[in-house]
């Protein structure tokens, strides 16, 4: 697995650069924004890990660039910015997680594991959302549909009243796991469990961020919603 380190810290990146080596990953370092977009358009990567702040562009920039270019590769984000409306912002640019710093190493490296088993890259034989060790429930279908939505696996889009919706790859496992799911009630723990492959998840917060971000996407102009709150339990989807 390889994958590309984004951060003008040196004293961070350098050991943790060396942390991910141990584990067997192939890193690439970039210092700048810049440095990053061109490594990101150069190499095919397993997944991104960008600071926030960076000089030249931010991580923010590279990656919206990526997303606008069709990458799907997962974006962990590394940043001090910790309130809900920087969660939001850096999950509706396109990423996929989210590590405050300061933070534990065995945390990042549970993040990066996560993140490495849903790969955008797959191909005909292969469920898009499990590796074949998991015993959570997957949808078996390469295209779903629940009311007036349709999901494409295969192409990572969904389509509803003519419209197309791009997904990010965490919208993607969130939306398809609803999906499987029409009208069940999912409760927060398991989604949690079930986008995180019970490795330990990040704060309620995120799990909240992505689920109003999905929502946007799927109701728009007066659409009914599909994604329905019960209070203190978790998750209804359907009409």
């Amino acid at each position: 697995m390889r994958i590309l380190l984004v951060d003008d810290e040196i004293e961070l990146t350098t050991p943790l650069s060396r942390a991910l080596q141990r584990e067997g990953y192939d890193i690439d370092v970039a210092f700048t924004g810049r440095d990053g977009l061109k490594l990101a358009a150069q190499h095919q990567y397993d997944l991104l890990v960008l600071d926030w702040m960076l000089p030249e562009s931010s991580g923010l920039e590279v990656c919206q660039e990526r997303r606008s270019h069709g990458d799907t590769t997962p974006v962990l984000f590394l940043t001090a910015k910790d309130t809900l409306d920087d969660r939001v912002l850096g999950l509706d640019a396109g990423a996929d997680d989210y590590l405050v710093k300061p933070f534990e190493l065995r945390e990042l490296l549970a993040r990066v594991r996560a993140l490495l088993r849903r790969s955008p890259h797959w191909d005909g034989d292969q469920d898009p959302l499990r590796d074949s060790t998991s015993t959570a429930p997957t949808p078996t279908k390469q295209r779903l549909q629940v009311a007036d939505l349709t999901l494409d696996l295969d192409n990572q889009l969904a389509h509803r009243q003519e419209r197309t919706i791009e997904l990010s790859s965490k919208e993607l496992r969130l939306l398809a796991y609803f999906m499987s799911h029409p009208g069940q009630l999912l409760t927060h723990q398991q989604i949690h469990d079930y986008l995180w492959d019970g490795d330990r998840p990040p704060s309620s917060n995120v799990l909240a961020a992505s689920i109003r971000l999905l929502r946007r996407k799927l109701s728009i102009s007066g659409e009914p919603p599909l994604i329905h709150t019960v209070y203190g339990k978790g998750y209804r989807f359907g009409e």
